[in-house]
Order: structure tokens, then sequence, then C-alpha cells
């Protein structure tokens, strides 16, 4: 069952009940936002229905742990520390400022930028909230001009930042843009911001969508074939490293299914990876990763590889 729910977290609570109480359902795989995703996760735990890999990363969906509740994305609190070492010890720069929405994701993500930079004894030159919905920037983007920053981190959905990128385009601001991974479909953020997306840094999920890797070339192959109509792409593939641990686990449980028999073998997952990082769960510990890579768009929507899956020394999640 595939149901659309508009990325509402009203109609994801509607959704999701009519699937258990009407349908019947043994587990949701997927689902993707923060809102959206903690407007039923209490409810599917109640009535002990496993949930595997939603496409979320704000800390609330495994602290604490949910016994139902099994996570193979990176934390943004994660991504936001290895990004910011990245620009740090990388690209060599000292000034940076944040745009992030005023909300889990962008606050996760603020908390771990932070973070890192305090072992550096550094601080964010600007550190600028935005509510989802806004649509003229023109004052937040003014400010981190001023800020002098050389590199700006987005923690935002796609419509903020590509009015972020034309907005700094009108004022001759260019610095070093940065985001999380949730922007990180470059095709699509390459069209949509008129060819402005071109240089961006991103955090990444998975590997880059042409990846010579022998298990990208099976699926993108079988992805030809079963779904020719489908645009290949990361969010595309995010779904098949969600998915693919509950398979496995299915065909470990194998004819004696049962929803304790499943979590007895989710538990058991080490180090399991397809395209993406590698996850391990244990009954104590149902976060599966703390790994990104890193990419740069380049000319095209072409995807560059800039650093190979890196976990985040900082993490507390795991200790």
């Amino acid at each position: 069952f595939i149901r659309d729910d508009m990325y509402n977290p009203a109609q994801t609570a509607a959704v999701v009940k009519e699937l258990v109480e009407r349908q019947g359902m043994f587990a949701f795989v997927g689902g993707v936002g923060s809102a959206t995703g903690m407007a039923v996760k209490d409810y599917l735990a109640a009535n002990k229905i496993l949930w595997i890999g939603p496409a979320a990363a704000d800390k609330d969906f495994v602290i604490p742990l949910d016994p139902y509740l099994f996570a193979s994305y990176p934390l943004y609190k994660d991504e936001g520390s290895i990004l910011t070492q990245y620009i740090v010890d990388k690209l060599m720069m000292k000034k940076i400022g944040i745009l992030y929405q005023n909300d889990a994701y962008g606050k996760d993500g603020l908390e771990g930028v932070k973070d890192r930079l305090a072992t550096y004894k550094m601080s964010l030159v600007a550190e600028i909230p935005v509510e989802p919905t806004e649509k003229d920037l023109a004052s937040q983007v003014l400010r981190l001009k001023n800020s002098g920053a050389e590199a700006v981190l987005m923690y935002v959905n796609p419509t903020i930042a590509v009015i972020t990128l034309k907005t700094s385009a009108t004022v001759g601001f260019k610095p070093q843009w940065v985001s999380a991974n949730t922007l990180s479909d470059y095709p699509l953020m390459f069209k949509i911001s008129g060819g402005l997306w071109e240089g961006v840094i991103t955090g990444a999920l998975a590997e880059v969508p042409d990846s010579k890797s022998p298990l990208m070339v099976k699926y993108r192959e079988a992805a030809k074939r079963l779904a020719p109509e489908e645009r290949w792409g990361v969010f595309y593939y995010a779904g098949i490293i969600f998915a693919d641990p509950l398979v496995e686990a299915l065909k470990r449980v194998g004819r004696n299914l049962s929803t304790e028999a499943v979590m007895k073998a989710l538990n058991s997952t080490k180090d399991h990876q397809t395209m993406g990082p590698k996850v391990t769960w244990t009954e104590k510990q149902h976060q599966g990763t703390d790994s990104v890579m890193i990419h740069k768009c380049g000319p095209n929507a072409s995807y560059i590889l800039l650093q190979d899956w890196t976990t985040n020394d900082l993490a507390t999640w795991n200790k």
C-alpha cells in the first residue's frame, strides 16, 4: 500500500490510521518528514507495528528508544557536525553562517554545527532562523552578507533554498553554499534554481547515482526494467536503502512470521549495507548509523564525490 500524506501531519495521521485499522498492517517502510513522522510515531508503537527507515533524521525518532522503530537515516545533528568539519578542515574557511528552518529539522542541524565549531573554539558569524513558508528572504540574505560569511550552511526546504540563492545572486553574495542531504537531488535543485545549484556542497546518504558499484548497477538496471517511467535519482534509491534491511530480516525469519521474530532479526542487523551507509541495530540502539558522504553539484547537475563515508566522532547517541 502507498498513500500520499501531502506532507501534512494531520493527513499523515489520517492515512496511517486508515491503513492500520481498515487494511491491517504488519510494517511500514519510509515516510517522508519529521513533523509528519512524529504525528504517527506513538500511534504505531502503541499498536506494535514495525516502522523501518523513516525518511527523517531528528533525534526524537530514536531517543528515547522506540522498540518498533528502526532508523537508518543519519541524524541531522551528525551530518551538521561532519559538514562543518569539512568546511573548516578541507575548505579552510573560518567565517561560517547558517540559515536554518525554525523546526526540529533545522534546530538539530544547527546543534551539530555548533558542537563541531566548539571543538575549534569558533562560533557562527550568523545564525538565522527562517519559517518554512517565508517568501521574502531579502533581510536574511543581507544579514548573511553583512556577516562576512565565507560558507553558509542551509537546513531548509527546497523552496527556501532556491529563494535564498536567487536573492543572494541579485545582491552579489557568493559564499560557498553547503546543505543537508535533504537537498541532494541535484537535477531537481539545478532545474528549479535556474542553474544556481551548481557548486553547492551537500551531505549525502547514498552513493552518486552513476556509481559503478555492483549493487548500484544491479538496482539501476532493475529500475530501468521494472519502473522505466521513474527517474533514477537519490530519493528513488533511498527507498531501496530504507527497505532492504526489512527484506533481509524477512528472509532470515522465513515462514514463521511474527512481529517478535522480525524484531529479533532486525535487532541483530550488523553492518548491513546497500548503496547507503552501514547500518547496525541492537535491542538497545535503533539509530543505525552516523555516517554520510559529501557530494558537490557539478555542471549540468552532475555529481562530484568530495568525501567518502565519514562518521561523526562527536556523536553521543552511540556512546
